[in-house]
């Protein structure tokens, strides 16, 4: 590329508008400052991809988003697989490869924090708890997490229409269990058939990965306090938008779990935001990183739900980059809705890397500047191939960028700055303290046990999982209890009272009561 064909790449890449600076235009391997690549605000709600290879700088790119879009008074959210993006709350250091690549492109580079707030999945690492109910995590997600078959799913929504129905909230895994038992029971056997559809074999299997998911420890994922989404919609007191950094390095081994799990903070956000149209900028970006764990063993119905999420979840100012290695990674009904992409390095030491490097060139506009199968193999760490919408919704053409430099930290948070960032959150509050008031196990159990056993049973009680024998015991008893004739004696008025329906919106995830009052 000679520096004239650079500045025509440049010119596509000059917005008027507010826009993020991602870097500068490379011409024959150095950068050259007189073309900068840029990325205009108002379209970032038309989503996009980050990809690329393990080590070439995709977690980085990230943090560079990020951190324009807080200075814009953008809120975001960021999923930390690996623990490294919590750094954005303190200050970059300054260094000689910092200062060379600021040089390189040239950036006023600062070292600078920025407005973080810490999560974790049911409080599993440092960050406050994020939970969610059973209700409004809904069958759909929790037939994902499971590993269940579409006979399966279908049962499993079933049970909670049989929940709904007879006013058994789902608050728990433990609630859900209860329910299902019953139905299981001799009691609840005619009940289970009239849903129709729903088999014991399958009722069974359900239950097994309850089990399964519970001796797993995924029980304190579920819950309340369950977390209001709204939440990740706040702005600083200097007017930056909150980085709300998710740690889920504590349940990498979750994979699963932790990836439905950021579906439905995503679902919930589509189900309660208002409708915006188009927006000078987005009221909050969602990154959502190891993008394929979702895709993969998904149901075709599963895909269509994130397919329409993703479509539509745009006119309510919302904007959703999908991180992942390689393009093919995203099925093509949500990849054809990525309008903006940054693809770092790719490699094709293996076959199979082959058939994903030409894939991922196939999903490029055409360049009459490069040959991209040569450029994505031979970029260094930190660079990438752009193409954006530009301000007026065309793609622009592709660019060989190397990017600025993040101006936090691009190492993980000190832990003691971590709990104390923690501690002094003002969502600690609602969110730190798990709450287990009555509901579905509560009410099945009422209902068949001797009020001095009754209360033994729903007495607090400290639960060790690195003890399942004891945790077996009570939940043998529960089962013993819910199976008995006393509590088929009861069954009938639990099946003739009246029923509620929940509403459920793409992923059968229901509404909540809201707080009146947003922080900002």
């Amino acid at each position: 590329m000679s520096e004239q064909q650079a500045e025509q790449v440049g010119a596509a890449y000059a917005i008027e508008g507010p826009a993020l600076e991602l870097g500068s235009v490379v011409v024959d391997g150095t950068p050259y400052p007189g073309a900068r690549v840029r990325m205009p605000l108002l379209m970032l709600n038309r989503h996009g991809l980050v990809a690329g290879a393990t080590g070439t700088g995709k977690t980085k790119t990230l943090q560079l988003i990020a951190e324009q879009l807080s200075a814009a008074g953008v809120p975001v959210f960021l999923a930390d697989i690996k623990g490294d993006v919590s750094g954005v709350a303190a200050p970059g250091a300054d260094n000689e490869r910092i200062r060379t690549r600021a040089e390189q492109t040239s950036t006023d580079w600062t070292a600078t924090a920025f407005p973080t707030e810490l999560l974790s999945l049911g409080g599993l690492g440092t960050g406050t708890p994020v939970r969610a109910t059973m209700t409004s995590f809904g069958p759909v997600l929790l037939s994902k997490v499971l590993g269940l078959n579409s006979t399966q799913e279908s049962s499993l929504g079933l049970v909670f229409h049989f929940a709904d129905k007879n006013g058994l909230p789902l608050l728990d895994l433990k609630d859900l269990r209860a329910v299902i038992h019953h139905l299981l029971s001799d009691e609840g056997k005619p009940e289970l058939k009239a849903l129709g559809g729903l088999s014991t074999a399958t009722a069974g299997v359900i239950l097994r990965e309850l089990i399964g998911l519970e001796d797993q420890g995924g029980d304190v994922f579920f819950g309340e306090p369950e977390f209001d989404t709204a939440d990740l919609i706040r702005l600083a007191p200097d007017g930056r938008g909150v980085l709300s950094v998710m740690g889920l390095a504590a349940v990498q081994d979750k994979p699963r779990l932790f990836s439905t799990f950021l579906m439905w903070l995503l679902a919930d956000l589509f189900s309660d935001l208002p409708e915006v149209g188009d927006v000078d900028k987005p009221k909050l970006v969602f990154f959502f990183d190891e993008a394929h764990l979702l895709f993969d063993d998904a149901s075709e119905a599963f895909l269509d739900a994130i397919a329409r999420t993703v479509r539509l979840i745009r006119s309510k100012g919302v904007g959703v980059f999908f991180v992942t290695q390689t393009p093919k990674d995203v099925p093509g009904e949500v990849l054809a809705q990525l309008g903006n992409r940054v693809q770092h390095a790719l490699r094709a030491f293996t076959p199979d890397d082959a058939k994903a490097l030409k894939a991922t060139v196939g999903t490029f506009p055409r360049s009459e500047v490069y040959d991209l199968t040569e450029l994505l193999t031979s970029m260094g760490i930190g660079e990438a191939a752009v193409t954006i919408l530009s301000e007026r919704g065309a793609p622009t053409p592709v660019a060989w960028t190397m990017l600025r430099p993040p101006s936090s930290s691009m190492s993980p948070l000190e832990p003691a700055a971590a709990a104390a960032l923690v501690a002094a959150s003002p969502l600690a509050a609602d969110y730190a303290a798990p709450v287990d008031r009555e509901s579905a196990y509560e009410l099945l159990l009422a209902r068949v046990a001797p009020e001095p056993a009754r209360a033994e049973a729903l007495a607090p009680q400290e639960v060790s999982y690195d003890e399942p024998e004891r945790e077996g015991e009570r939940e043998g008893a529960v089962a013993a209890v819910l199976g008995s004739s006393v509590f088929r004696s009861f069954a009938r008025s639990a099946a003739s009272a009246a029923g509620r329906e929940i509403s459920r919106s793409l992923f059968g995830t229901a509404p909540r009561r809201r707080r009146t009052t947003r922080r900002r």
